[in-house]
């Protein structure tokens, strides 16, 4: 018997050394991209270098972001500059109490010349989709957004479509204020394949933001680097990124360490280890590598497994630290593979 992580399908192409050469060889050839890409969105977002490549790393692993956190850092343009450097098509939602669900999927119109329903898509078929303040609307306008997410689909009017590819969200929370709020249920929060923040920016930074072009949008500068045709080629290139057994293995470690640790009532499911592993390999290619070490691991485990985890008693912003600490102690005790 084999180890779910581990077993390989009746039929299944196992990789040979030709494939992992050229897999190798094709991310040498996409290094400059890459590189392009960071540089690119960081002109945008001044200081926030670890913040762009988070975000790059969940464009690259095809999941989605939620970005937690007050409003004037830079949550919408970071994601119009994302949407820019790939050349792709970018939208805005502003999600109230009011919104419904066909104000994102869009609507079949009826045609009085032809005499039939024309479909109108919503703002949800784009490339790149800011839901901001996604925790304003109500569950069901929510489900709407997150079934999309999870499925690349919506079903309208008793027919399924097809959202775009690439199809990337970045949804906005304020963490602050709760005031009127519908927080996303923890089996909805797990649709993210990451969660984190912008941060304030320090003091030379933002001086130096204050002394640019006051009539400047940042994003506006931001040039395109690539297409989505050749962002989905960096998004299939992710999946060839090596993973060896023992990296496999540390990975299963510290999922199963946060069902048996203190103070979490519902550590990180199966799902969340792939989630994991997705972000790592992810992480390997933006540093121009073909294989996955321990420290990406390391580094993806707060953003991708913090939000999963459900701690016992906490409440609101005490909730989020309290996961994240639960994280670092987990990855501080796990051994490390060598």
């Amino acid at each position: 018997m084999c180890g779910w992580v581990l077993c390989v399908p009746r039929g299944a192409k196992v990789a040979t050394e030709t494939d992992l050469t050229t897999a190798d060889d094709r991310v040498t050839a996409e290094r400059p991209v890459i590189a392009r890409l960071l540089e690119e969105v960081e002109t945008a977002l001044r200081g926030k270098p670890e913040a762009v490549r988070l975000a790059l790393t969940a464009l690259l692993g095809r999941g989605h972001l939620l970005l937690e956190d007050v409003p004037g850092v830079g949550k919408t343009t970071l994601a119009s500059a994302l949407a820019r450097a790939v050349g792709g098509q970018f939208s805005r939602i502003q999600f109230t109490s009011d919104l419904l669900p066909s104000d994102i999927v869009g609507v079949s119109v009826f045609d009085p010349n032809d005499r039939r329903f024309e479909f109108r898509p919503g703002p949800l078929f784009a490339n790149v989709v800011l839901a901001d303040e996604i925790n304003r609307t109500t569950p069901k306008t929510q489900s709407a957004l997150l079934e999309a997410m999870s499925e690349r689909r919506v079903s309208i009017d008793g027919t399924t479509r097809q959202v775009p590819e690439p199809f990337f969200v970045v949804a906005t929370q304020n963490p602050v204020e709760h005031h009127g709020t519908f927080p996303l249920p923890d089996s909805q929060m797990d649709r993210f394949l990451m969660r984190i923040s912008i941060g304030y920016p320090s003091a030379e930074d933002e001086r130096e933001i204050l002394a640019g072009d006051r009539h400047h949008l940042p994003a506006e500068g931001v040039r395109e680097v690539t297409n989505p045709g050749g962002l989905a080629a960096l998004q299939q290139l992710v999946d060839r990124v090596r993973t060896v057994t023992p990296i496999l293995d540390y990975a299963v470690a510290i999922a199963q360490a946060t069902r048996r640790l203190a103070g979490v009532a519902i550590g990180v499911s199966p799902r969340g280890s792939l989630a994991l592993m997705r972000a790592a390999r992810s992480s390997a290619l933006l540093a121009g590598r073909d294989y996955v070490v321990p420290d990406d691991v390391k580094a993806m485990a707060v953003p991708v497994l913090a939000h999963r985890l459900v701690m016992e008693g906490a409440e609101d912003g005490a909730d989020r630290e309290a996961a994240e600490v639960a994280i670092r102690e987990v990855i501080d005790t796990v051994p490390v593979p060598r």
